[in-house]
């Protein structure tokens, strides 16, 4: 039941022991200011990572051909390996587990890409259709390079968003304009977006056959990619290993030559980033913890000398009939109230600075390399209140115990 007596003394405790007060509470709220702090600076660099790997898409997996390293069956090391058209259209059928294929070459060299009087210097690649699987790539406009393209080596292309600014004014629309790449004209067919960022979106896409044809590259790629759906780390690393078996048995390679064939599989690595941000998570937390402990501890001792110094008080109230449990509820209150009413200023003021920062960085274009939406989320709160309400019962439950077992004769005579 709400005793309205025992909180007006408590609070008359606070308002005459003001400076005390303030400074228990400072390091209470401090302390989980602090751990949200960390928590929100935690979960931009998690977001910025994250961010970054939506460049590609999260299960994919790439595979760049390199130089042997390792003798084999005779041949010394050393020896260039080139990919053909034919290795992305046959690993799926030779290696299980993956989903989308797709294939690039890139077109090297300065590339002079003009339209009208407009010229600027872009990337331009010739790809594959399931491109657009593999680098996480949309149609913004028009549309993207499909299998007809690559069937009759149309003179196509599909320009990224900032090509498109960069070469056309700003109320014309480049689908159905032609545009010169170094001498040949390409029609635009589609204008297309990428997660990657802007150096992503600087790039001109033409169908890998075109591309192969008008360069003089034959049938040679530079990269095959996949995707592997829903498999876990385990399982993209035996479509790795499967991978490296099927090309270095055609190409005549140790399987063992990890120098042959450079493969980077984003499932495992953005796997072992999800790690290290539960690693950095829990690290974090525990110097917040810890940070809050040593403002409850702070407050212990507060209520320790509180305790002493009322101790001629807690003697004539058990004289008079007063219950051990009734004097542990009062201190338990005052304590609580103390570490709760501190603990959420805290807690409201680290949101506070969390989201000021997001506002500022969003507002103010503020583009910080693997840092991105800082943020708390409702759980992290919830669990920092209630670990507030712990540590406020704890604070003031032992010295509350330990004033119930004052003997009254010896508070009484206490000076």
């Amino acid at each position: 039941m709400f005793d309205l007596d025992k909180w007006q003394e408590i609070f008359f405790t606070i308002r005459k022991n003001k400076l005390r007060t303030f400074l228990t509470a400072f390091s209470v709220a401090w302390g989980i200011f602090m751990l949200m702090i960390l928590l929100g600076f935690g979960a931009g660099m998690q977001h910025g990572v994250e961010n970054d790997f939506k460049e590609d898409a999260v299960n994919s997996i790439w595979v760049h051909p390199s130089q042997t390293s390792l003798p084999y069956k005779g041949m010394k090391p050393g020896r260039n390996i080139t990919l053909k058209t034919e290795d992305y259209e046959v690993l799926p059928d030779k290696v299980s587990g993956i989903e989308h294929a797709a294939a690039r070459f890139y077109c090297y060299g300065e590339f002079t890409i003009r339209y009208k009087d407009k010229y600027s210097s872009y990337n331009v690649l010739g790809i594959t259709p399931e491109m657009m699987y593999v680098e996480n790539q949309n149609p913004a406009k028009g549309r993207y390079i499909n299998k007809l393209d690559m069937e009759e080596r149309r003179k196509v292309a599909v320009i990224g968003q900032k090509v498109a600014t960069g070469l056309f004014a700003e109320n014309e629309d480049p689908i159905g304009k032609w545009i010169n790449v170094r001498g040949i004209q390409y029609l635009v067919v589609g204008i297309y977006a990428d997660k990657g960022g802007e150096g992503e979106i600087e790039r001109i896409f033409i169908p890998l056959t075109t591309a192969q044809l008008a360069y003089n590259a034959k049938n040679q790629l530079h990269t095959i990619m996949y995707t592997v759906g829903d498999a876990t780390v385990k399982e993209s690393k035996d479509i790795v290993d499967n991978t490296r078996e099927f090309l270095a048995t055609k190409y005549q390679f140790d399987p063992q030559d990890t120098r042959a064939l450079f493969i980077w599989n984003n499932v495992e690595n953005f796997q072992r980033f999800v790690n290290l941000f539960l690693g950095i998570k829990l690290f974090l937390w525990v110097i917040g913890v810890f940070t809050i402990i040593a403002g409850i501890v702070g407050v212990s001792n507060i209520m320790l000398i509180i305790i002493r110094d009322r101790t001629r008080e807690i003697g004539v109230r058990k004289a008079i009939g007063a219950t051990p449990g009734s004097i542990v509820g009062l201190f338990l209150q005052e304590s609580i109230l103390i570490t709760v009413t501190a603990g959420y200023i805290g807690l409201v003021s680290g949101i506070g600075v969390i989201e000021g920062i997001k506002w500022a960085m969003i507002n103010f274009n503020i583009d910080a390399p693997y840092f991105k939406d800082p943020d708390i989320d409702l759980m992290t709160a919830v669990l920092a209140t209630m670990l507030l309400v712990v540590a406020g019962a704890l604070a003031g439950y032992f010295p509350a115990k330990k004033a119930a077992k004052v003997n009254p004769i010896v508070a009484l005579r206490e000076e």
